[in-house]
């Protein structure tokens, strides 16, 4: 990533029903299968650099090679997503731009002037995240994605089940 935030690997859709949201991309738009984390097991969660006792639910498909997130917040602790629904808005709150260079691309882009509207881990230590306060109309929230560790394994395996999927098991629990 040497301009700007690099190639969208993911579009983010902040949903009220997950279950619904699910079953609309497997039935009506054919993308899955996707894997369904009840409550994603998200570790320091900052909102506008105060820890926020988030809880969410994940599900995570493939549409060829752009991921698609769907996320439903179970509990009403301050988030870009809470803020998001609180607005009216239901659907693609935020795209995502994957690294393997977190702290370098990181410091790029807040010395760009972008600054932090949420941050947290997802997947051990090398599952970073943050989005930034980029937000001029519903969608363009910009989210920097670490993948060299665990995540980006399950992002590749994610990606390749989506490659072979013939429809069945459209949704697969998987633990935190």
């Amino acid at each position: 990533m040497e301009r700007g935030f690099g190639v969208v690997r993911q579009n983010g859709y902040v949903v009220r029903d997950i279950d619904a949201a699910m079953k609309h991309w497997t039935e009506v738009l054919a993308v899955g299968p996707f894997f369904y984390l009840e409550e994603a097991p998200i570790e320091g969660f900052r909102y506008r650099d105060e820890p926020s006792d988030l809880r969410v639910s994940i599900a995570l498909g493939c549409w060829g090679p752009l991921q698609i997130e769907l996320i439903q917040q179970r509990n009403d602790a301050p988030s870009m997503y809470r803020d998001f629904l609180a607005a009216g808005h239901e659907g693609l709150q935020h795209v995502a731009c994957w690294t393997q260079h977190f702290d370098e691309d990181l410091a790029r882009l807040t010395g760009l002037g972008h600054s932090i509207g949420q941050s947290g881990q997802a997947g051990g230590p090398d599952g970073r995240f943050v989005y930034f306060d980029t937000q001029a109309h519903p969608g363009t929230v910009v989210e920097l994605s670490e993948i060299s560790g665990s995540k980006g394994r399950v992002f590749e395996h994610i990606e390749q089940a989506a490659r072979t999927w013939d429809g069945s098991d459209p949704v697969r629990r998987i633990g935190s």
